[in-house]
């Protein structure tokens, strides 16, 4: 398409979820608790695993990066859809926009590579426990965690520099409440085939690797499990992944149905319903399940709070 004579858009509009005022206010108000909740449990979950030496083993570490990870993951889109349910008008920048696109990719394929890991974390503690210490010492941990990330942020560079320079001429509305992918090609003038395919390969390769990678250690878990002869064994074994397995399932089924499909195959309503899911509910799932479901947490939980509450007793005492 010629462009030559188009006037470029300096910045997109948000159209979020349209409605009557009543309503959106309620969403809004749903999910701003939601989002409170989320970023307190994430923190909590860090808080924990910092104070307590007794979490900081690689299973934990993982868990704090994840929660870490959370926080801003969640924080990359939901102050937009916030606003957008209280305004008509919620504006970004092209550059904003990109910049908004980059991160939150960024963060979920993190997320994606750090859920594989820990499921091989959890796979090398139930299938190979007596040389679980060696395979993941510490310093793996650690590699594993930076491995994450970097592959993480590596991943959706190449198609955000390509988005970078798409020329935009209008309509300059984003039928979306942050900017994610098939939206923002929508609104392009220029060719986007090229990053489209480019984008939807990277987002495929990613989700499905990690996805496979996940299922298989589990696979393996699951294969152990059964063949413990003890049925308590059994029970003890699979609480210990349980509460991973249910992120994983959820997270997993909203980005693969979001993501994995041809690029020219895009519904925006169902769009924006999926995208709450992995940008809003999900990140308040993961401390929820981490901290109901694991005694090592909830008494990790306890001892802290027990500290506290001895400190400021003697601090009393001493004025």
């Amino acid at each position: 398409m010629n462009v030559a004579n188009q006037t470029r858009v300096t910045e997109f509009i948000f159209l979020g979820f349209s409605g009557v005022l009543y309503l959106r206010v309620a969403l809004f108000a749903m999910f701003l608790t939601v989002y409170l909740l989320s970023l307190m449990g994430n923190t909590l979950i860090i808080f924990i695993v910092l104070m307590d030496s007794t979490l900081q083993i690689p299973m934990y570490i993982f868990l704090g990066n994840l929660s870490f990870l959370e926080i801003w993951y969640t924080t990359a889109t939901v102050p937009k859809l916030l606003a957008t349910c209280l305004s008509q008008v919620v504006t970004i920048s092209v550059a904003g926009c990109i910049t908004q696109y980059y991160f939150f990719f960024s963060l979920g394929a993190t997320e994606c590579i750090l859920l594989a890991v820990m499921a091989y974390d959890r796979y090398l503690a139930i299938c190979s426990p007596l040389r679980y210490a060696f395979l993941m010492s510490l310093q793996v941990c650690l590699r594993f965690s930076a491995g994450s990330w970097t592959g993480g942020f590596i991943a959706p560079l190449l198609p955000t520099i390509l988005i970078s320079y798409l020329n935009f001429c209008g309509p300059q509305k984003i039928n979306h409440f942050f900017c994610d992918s098939d939206p923002i090609f929508k609104l392009s003038c220029s060719d986007t085939f090229l990053v489209e395919a480019l984008g939807y390969t990277c987002s495929s390769v990613v989700i499905l690797s990690s996805f496979l990678l996940t299922m298989s250690s589990y696979g393996n878990i699951v294969v152990t499990i059964i063949n413990l002869s003890s049925r308590e064994a059994r029970k003890k074994t699979f609480s210990t992944c349980a509460s991973h397995l249910t992120v994983v399932t959820i997270y997993y089924g909203t980005i693969i149905f979001a993501y994995v499909h041809p690029p020219t195959k895009y519904n925006f309503t169902m769009g924006k319903v999926i995208s709450v899911f992995y940008c809003v509910v999900t990140p308040l799932v993961n401390p929820l399940v981490y901290t109901l479901r694991n005694k090592d947490v909830k008494k990790a939980f306890r001892k802290v709070l027990e500290r506290k509450r001895l400190l400021l007793a003697r601090h009393m005492q001493n004025i």
